[in-house]
């Protein structure tokens, strides 16, 4: 029998959270942070929208909103558990995808939010400027759409509002997906625009958003500077 002393030197430690009543993540898993997003005040169109797709809480407009995306999958569980104790986030959203995992928190306090953010990636061992980039695979411009056009939309879209015949449409495309939610939130700040869909969950995330056509230029300009903010 080996008499020497046991090696603890670091191998299987675990990463320990300061004031959270969660056990550790351990190093090993390589857990990989896609995307965090960050909503100051969730607009009441998106707000709505989300509250269609929620499996939770429903999140009410004003509210502070953290978006998660993970990879593998699977990590979105350990995370949502250290998230929940580490304050009194209210959790809106769990998808588990076979690639990726996603998780929305809401509170009216933004610390709140922030709190159980930070707590999340100091148990991944990153940090948030080491989230994942967000890249534009697609975004465009159609104006005065065809009334078949608007149709067919329509019909495929019925979570969000309807676009009309005649409106400008603004179509954005996003890897990761959950990097919408940010563009979508902005642009709704930004102008007098309709929500049409919002995807933050799969290979890309898909925003779009019908309305005028100056208040078009406008969202999609404020979706735009949001995604470049995210870059920086």
């Amino acid at each position: 029998m080996d008499s020497r002393p046991p090696d603890d030197s670091g191998r299987g430690r675990q990463v320990r959270l300061t004031g959270s009543h969660s056990p550790a993540v351990q190093p090993r898993q390589g857990i990989e942070l896609r995307a965090f997003v960050f909503l100051d005040s969730l607009q009441p169109q998106l707000a709505a929208y989300m509250g269609t797709v929620s499996q939770g809480f429903l999140p009410i407009p004003g509210d502070a909103c953290l978006w998660l995306e993970v990879a593998p999958g699977m990590a979105v569980h350990r995370l949502t558990d250290i998230a929940l104790k580490a304050s009194t986030v209210r959790l809106g959203q769990k998808v588990v995808e076979r690639a990726f995992g996603s998780l929305a928190l809401y509170h009216r306090d933004q610390s709140s939010v922030l709190l159980s953010g930070q707590a999340v990636v100091e148990a991944m061992g990153t940090t948030v400027e080491q989230r994942g980039r967000c890249a534009v695979t697609w975004d465009e411009i159609i104006r005065a759409i065809t009334p078949d056009h608007a149709v067919l939309i329509n019909r495929q879209n019925r979570r969000g509002s309807m676009i009309q015949a005649g409106m400008s449409m603004f179509i954005l495309e996003t890897e990761p997906a959950g990097y919408v939610l940010i563009a979508a939130n902005e642009a709704e700040k930004s102008s007098n625009i309709t929500v049409v869909d919002v995807k933050a969950v799969g290979a890309y995330g898909r925003l779009t958003l019908a309305g005028r056509e100056g208040d078009i230029d406008e969202a999609a300009a404020a979706a735009m500077r949001a995604i470049e903010i995210i870059n920086r």
